[in-house]
């Protein structure tokens, strides 16, 4: 590790890989601001940012171990029931960032939605679109919570706009709030390119087990029945990439970013998850989509009408969907360009002491 760097910790959460592939443009700035950057986090999110980021010091942080309910109904309650569970992997791993600062003298710190990484002694970010979350009749508790947490926190950007139009609505904008709020605008790892389209359909699985393998099922059925060619990337990152081919279908278990970028620009439309991190990269791609929320997660479902009532993109819930819904996409604009230019340097001053 270089020590005539300042080091600065980024750590997202390893829920999905959303809050991974987000951090990505953000270690790219940091690397383009001459700062040494280490990541930290677990499982399929760590992974993929030592795909990405081979040469950066990797660390493991405890998982939070969220199971997720089979039946989208049970979500809410199975996250309560963890709860314990839960707290004990925060306390865990804010005793571990405390022990690294000293010995990785750290000079600033990025969490994506990891509540326990932070410090008091330097600066330490919050990275969140979601302010409020939603959690049907228990929101204003849920949202509490969070608030809380992020408060621990010198500073909280926010990856979107703060005027309209923005992507994420109430759950990145409060009325009144006394958190220190910073917004950067939509963040993507993705570049639009001018490409032939090579496929009809795009397919992008993402999320945590056992729905993303539940999705997979489904639209591997439907997808046979598509009048296209197709690519599938199944969202699982695993040491070696896999290829396949069944006849109009090209599967893949994952993709590095490059090879993503190319993909999604040689697609005509894209059917997805309505993940946060997936609507900001549709968005900088200008794409054309149809979305599936993750049964049971109200920000997804509020995303995916949200999408609709602007009238950027249709969704279907999940044991809805059927492959002849995708001529719904025709009637919509698909996702439009939202930009903000971001002075990285300015915003790195707060690992400067400046």
């Amino acid at each position: 590790m270089e020590t005539n760097r300042k080091n600065i910790l980024v750590a997202p959460l390893n829920w999905g890989l959303g809050h991974a592939t987000r951090c990505i443009p953000i270690i790219r700035e940091l690397q383009k601001n001459d700062f040494n950057v280490i990541i930290a986090s677990d499982g399929g999110a760590l992974s993929l940012l030592q795909k990405e980021f081979p040469d950066l010091l990797a660390l493991p942080l405890p998982s939070y171990d969220i199971e997720y309910a089979q039946n989208g109904d049970d979500f809410k309650w199975k996250l309560i029931k963890n709860s314990p569970k839960l707290l004990l992997a925060i306390i865990t791993e804010n005793k571990k960032v405390k022990e690294w600062v000293t010995q990785y003298d750290l000079t600033g710190i990025i969490s994506d939605n990891r509540f326990g990484v932070y410090n008091k002694q330097i600066p330490s970010v919050f990275i969140t679109h979601q302010l409020k979350v939603l959690s049907g009749d228990t929101t204003w508790i849920s949202s509490k919570i969070h608030q809380f947490f992020i408060k621990k926190f010198t500073v909280c950007w926010v990856p979107d706009l703060q005027e309209k139009p923005n992507l994420t609505g109430k759950m990145g904008h409060l009325k009144t709030t006394d958190l220190a709020l910073e917004y950067i605008g939509p963040l993507s790892r993705l570049e639009k390119k001018e490409l032939p389209n090579l496929y009809s359909l795009m397919v992008i699985l993402s999320g945590p087990e056992p729905q993303r393998t539940l999705l997979e099922t489904i639209l591997t059925e439907e997808v046979a029945h598509f009048n296209g060619n197709v690519i599938f990337i199944k969202g699982v990152i695993e040491s070696v990439q896999k290829k396949s081919q069944d006849k109009h279908i090209t599967y893949y278990n994952f993709m590095t970013s490059l090879e993503l970028e190319n993909a999604v620009n040689e697609s005509e439309m894209v059917l997805c998850r309505s993940g946060y991190t997936t609507i900001m990269d549709l968005t900088k791609l200008n794409k054309k989509a149809f979305f599936i929320p993750t049964p049971g997660q109200f920000e997804q479902e509020y995303l995916a009408k949200k999408m609709r009532r602007s009238g950027f993109a249709p969704f279907a819930k999940q044991d809805d969907f059927r492959i002849e819904k995708l001529l719904e996409v025709a009637l919509y604009k698909g996702l439009p360009e939202l930009h903000k230019e971001v002075d990285w340097a300015a915003l790195f001053e707060l690992f400067e002491g400046k």
